[in-house]
Order: structure tokens, then sequence, then C-alpha cells
């Protein structure tokens, strides 16, 4: 007996209201890599004051070791290491 979903969904009804998302379960580690390595290039670069305000500090503490684990371990190690050394950098710059 065919699933009634296939009968009645909402692309049988042509509403437009299917699931157009990206599968969060597949991830481009290309795209990862290089979001990442952006981020901790705008870091380096910082020499005076900080490269962004205190919210986006703290969001990119918490996101950039989460978005390494999409990668191969020995390269997340590398950038997160890479990262917390401009993060204490940074640091010192906002408390200045």
């Amino acid at each position: 007996m065919p699933d009634k979903s296939d009968h009645f969904g909402p692309s049988q009804l042509g509403l437009g209201l299917e699931d157009t998302r990206p599968d969060p379960t597949h991830v481009d580690p290309q795209s990862v890599r290089e979001e990442l390595n952006g981020i901790l290039a705008m870091a380096r670069a910082a020499r005076d004051e900080a490269p962004w305000d205190l919210r986006t500090h703290k969001y990119h503490k918490v996101v950039f070791p989460q978005m390494a684990n999409w990668l191969p371990e020995d390269e997340a190690a590398q950038l997160c290491f890479e990262f917390s050394a401009e993060i204490e950098r940074i640091e010192r710059l906002m408390a200045a």
C-alpha cells in the first residue's frame, strides 16, 4: 500500500512547502576550512584594536572550536591552537 504522504504532501499540492534546507548531517569540510581560516586571518590582522565587538568575540570563542570538529582531528587541533593564541592576544587588546 503506498504511503499516503506521497499523495497529499506539500509538493503534491504545488504549494512549494517542501523542505529545501541543506542536510545538517552533511558538511563540506572545504567550506568549513575556508570559514575558519577567514576568521583566523581576521584575528591575525588585528594589531591595535579588536577585530570585532564583544558579542562577536564571544560567539567566535564558542563556535570556532565546534566548527573545527568537522575537520580531521589533527587539522582541527592545529587551527584551534592557533585561534586560541590569537584570542588571548585579542583579549589583551580589548582590555587595554
